[in-house]
């Protein structure tokens, strides 16, 4: 069971714990991309999964080409002479993320175009995960995610899609009909409850509930084609699929840098989704893998093994 994800992975700069850039200061580099810590999430559990973007031609681009494959993902991802690879800087405080700024306008990925794309990679997998994100970077990635669920519909492959909202890369108001269109045309979609509320066309909620879940999944189910999935941060997660409502709590856990958490949750999802396992299932083992990258600072860093998740509170999950 394969799943194909698509999308930028950025070379990360981290600042010093204290937070502050000063001559001489070390800035730790890594990678982070929402779409390419999915699918090292899903390769760690087991999986087998391909991650298709563009990188520049440079030495960030084959750092962040070389890590991910390092994970034992298939790394689908064309070079390009005229864009460099994109970049962020992640600011601490006391040794926690405070804020993420991208330097991404002009990058390798948002010159993504549908040459990019080989029809039998999306034809061959059994599910394609795509984000928001992505639609975020232009016009040209816009029209890559379109033309890849048109060729996932035709070929019987399952469309998962998390909406991602990033709000330092277009507004509300811009992203509100595109993120609905793909939410629509997706099997299965991930939303927190803002980001839900944004693409439903709502006032942004209250405090986080279950009910307040459900009654989200229930008005974006009418508007789509499959599952929907509401991410309840420290509370847990719901589904809503074929009228049933599936609820998990949270594993409880001390969080170190919660970056990364979303992105380990949908890792989590479809590993047991492609297993064939329940719903039930499928959220408790998205909750445990997210619990996992919160003990850990980085975006992808601790993401789980089966072994992992064998001795967390819901070990039983992993058969």
């Amino acid at each position: 069971m394969t799943v194909v994800t698509l999308g930028e992975t950025m070379a990360l700069l981290s600042t010093p714990p204290w937070g502050r850039v000063t001559g001489g200061s070390a800035l730790p580099v890594g990678i982070g991309g929402a779409e390419s810590n999915v699918a090292i999430g899903l390769a760690r559990l087991g999986v087998p999964a391909t991650w298709i973007s563009r990188v520049g031609e440079d030495a960030l681009g084959e750092l962040v080409t070389r890590e991910i494959r390092a994970e034992g993902v298939e790394v689908l991802a064309k070079t390009d002479a005229e864009a460099p690879t994109g970049l962020m800087l992640k600011e601490l405080r006391d040794g926690k993320p405070r804020r993420v700024r991208y330097y991404r306008r002009g990058s390798a990925a948002s010159r993504l175009s549908r040459s990019d794309i080989d029809p039998s990679v999306i034809q061959r997998a059994d599910v394609v995960h795509l984000t928001g994100i992505t639609a975020a970077l232009g016009p040209g990635p816009r029209d890559v995610l379109h033309h890849v669920i048109e060729l996932a519909h035709d070929a019987g492959t399952l469309v998962s899609f998390d909406v991602n909202h990033r709000a330092t890369l277009w507004t509300g108001e811009q992203a509100r009909p595109v993120l609905a269109g793909l939410a629509a045309a997706a099997d299965l979609v991930f939303a927190g409850p803002e980001e839900a509320a944004l693409v439903l066309g709502r006032e942004q909620p209250g405090e986080p509930t279950f009910a307040l879940g459900e009654q989200l999944a229930r008005e974006l189910a009418d508007t789509g084609r499959g599952t929907v999935v509401i991410k309840l941060g420290e509370l847990g997660s719901l589904a809503l699929g074929q009228g049933e409502v599936y609820r998990a709590d949270a594993v409880p856990v001390t969080v170190l840098d919660p970056v990364g958490a979303g992105d380990a949750f949908v890792a989590g999802y479809l590993s047991r989704l492609v297993a064939g396992a329940p719903v039930s299932e499928c959220l408790r083992t998205g909750n445990a893998a997210g619990a996992a990258v919160c003990r850990v600072p980085g975006d992808w860093e601790g993401l789980p093994s089966r072994e992992d998740l064998r001795g967390q509170t819901a070990a039983e999950v992993v058969r």
